[in-house]
């Protein structure tokens, strides 16, 4: 979006696709670095397993929002489901409408399963082996503060976008279940731990205010019904910030 269309036409992979394809190859090996630091982990053969379905799962969301990005510059808008989409109603045959909700599918619905448990999963394996007894090692260096605010950001738009809540709080809840436990053994978290614990508290806090702001959306609460209301930012932005491209 920001950068000029003749550098990445729309028929070859744009500049975040190969971002993308860098974090499909660069956040698995960091996983399993992650893994091998825990004291605590899953049988190996687990490990694989989680880190296969996480590059498959990150793998199929990249050619979904590829696709689905670019449609943007088509008029397509990220508010609306996919049939109620302006330029998908006017699709000939029909039967081409059904393809794009498959995409839509696998890119929000499989891709995000796949990509997202796995992740959650080994970050709470590693939370699980970050306490100590010795209370000097609970302490926070002067770059972790700093890197807790990218940090935390960075888990509010993964929650958002990816529309996650449910996993995100399960395991926000797990770890403080955990962190309970622990106390009572007189283990306390190291500064690791404290910077995984405190990322996911100030990005509840981000949702929070995410969803105060946008909470009398009226379009914005018919794309995203129920419960649970978390809109994604995407959506927000070709509802509201459409023409800045």
């Amino acid at each position: 979006i920001i950068l000029p269309l003749e550098w990445f036409p729309l028929n070859k992979p744009s500049a975040g696709d190969y971002f993308h394809m860098a974090y499909n190859v660069i956040t698995p090996f960091l996983l399993l670095k992650l893994i091998e630091r825990s004291p605590k982990t899953l049988p190996r053969s687990m490990v694989y397993v989680s880190i296969i379905m996480f590059v498959m799962g990150a793998s199929i969301h990249l050619v979904g929002d590829s696709v689905n990005h670019r449609l943007i510059f088509s008029g397509y808008q990220h508010h609306l489901s996919v049939r109620e989409n302006p330029i998908i109603k006017n699709l000939k045959p029909e039967t081409l409408i059904d393809s794009f909700e498959l995409l839509y599918y696998y890119d929000e619905y499989l891709g995000h399963s796949m990509w997202y448990i796995p992740f959650f999963l080994i970050l709470f394996i590693y939370f699980t082996g970050c306490f100590t007894p010795v209370e000097e090692e609970s302490r926070m260096p002067v770059a972790a503060l700093l890197l807790m605010g990218p940090s935390s950001l960075y888990y509010w738009y993964l929650v958002t976008e990816g529309q996650i809540f449910i996993l995100y709080i399960f395991t926000f809840f797990a770890m403080m279940a955990l962190v309970m436990h622990q106390k009572r053994k007189g283990l306390v978290l190291d500064s690791n731990g404290l910077f995984l614990f405190y990322s996911f508290i100030i990005t509840l806090v981000l949702i929070a205010v995410w969803v105060v702001w946008l909470w009398n959306d009226k379009i914005l609460r018919k794309k995203y019904p129920g419960v649970i209301y978390i809109p994604e930012p995407w959506a927000f932005y070709t509802l509201h910030m459409n023409n800045l491209h």
